[in-house]
């Protein structure tokens, strides 16, 4: 009785749905401006040129359980406005003159920020999977709000 019990408390487990979102990005009108289907433990980076140098940085994130968590970051100089905070990850070498800070795993409060893209000189981008939204083409010098909703 107890085997067929723990195993019906598995399967009901194991059938419950994964917690599937959307990564959206809208105006403060409302105006959505991306929408990308993000399954729970899928990723996701914003991804943008440093203004100065003109290098590709990221910040990626994760869908755990429906939270956005910040979990590493790609920073290929020790540039203007850019470096590792101690206590916030751990940085290793990328093996190409960069760093990654890996285990950032911090959570965003209320799952969304507000972030202004840049001109297409800097191209503030979303991307998931094989997708990319370029931010700054659709709303540059804007107010974007980045959000993780249930999946509609």
């Amino acid at each position: 009785m107890r085997a067929t019990l723990v195993a019906g408390g598995l399967s009901a487990l194991l059938a419950m749905p994964a917690a599937g979102a959307d990564l959206t990005a809208r105006l403060p009108d409302g105006t959505e401006i991306a929408r990308l289907e993000i399954a729970d433990g899928g990723e996701w980076c914003v991804l943008w040129n440093h203004s100065v140098q003109g290098f590709e940085v990221e910040d990626c994130y994760e869908n755990r359980g429906g939270r956005m968590v910040l979990v590493r970051s790609h920073q290929p100089d020790f540039a203007a406005g850019l470096g590792h905070v101690p206590g916030r990850g751990r940085q290793v070498s990328d093996g190409d003159g960069g760093y990654l800070i890996l285990g950032i795993d911090e959570p965003v409060p209320g799952d969304a920020y507000v972030l202004r893209p840049g001109d297409m000189r800097v191209d503030h981008r979303l991307k998931a999977g094989e997708k990319v939204v370029s931010l700054s083409s659709a709303a540059p010098h804007e107010r974007v709000r980045i959000a993780l909703e249930p999946a509609s």
